[in-house]
């Protein structure tokens, strides 16, 4: 099994009650169910207001490389991704279990 966690990091001057933070969460939390190669998927709100905490996170766990790479090429989980793009920026860890 492999781990994949990510952090993102909301740009200066975006708030989470932003429209497109709204949407882009949203959109995370639908793939749950979407991508056959998802084994587990949480997704949420930081609740620590620490400076060097990021803002939101995703805990995933798939198979092996190749499902990690099918989730990634997934046209939902791009769509997903490509929503955060405009007001954030994130930091990924992916390791065995």
């Amino acid at each position: 099994m492999i781990r994949h966690l990510v952090l993102f990091k909301l740009n200066d001057g975006v708030e989470r009650d932003d429209p497109r933070v709204v949407a882009g969460a949203e959109a995370f939390r639908k793939l749950e169910g979407q991508i056959p190669e998802l084994e587990f998927w949480e997704c949420a709100w930081n609740i620590t207001d620490r400076p060097i905490a990021y803002d939101f996170a995703i805990n995933s766990a798939v198979a092996d490389q190749d499902a990690l790479k099918r989730y990634i090429e997934h046209p939902a989980h791009q769509a997903a991704a490509g929503q955060w793009r405009e007001f954030a920026t994130w930091v990924i860890a992916d390791y065995p279990f």
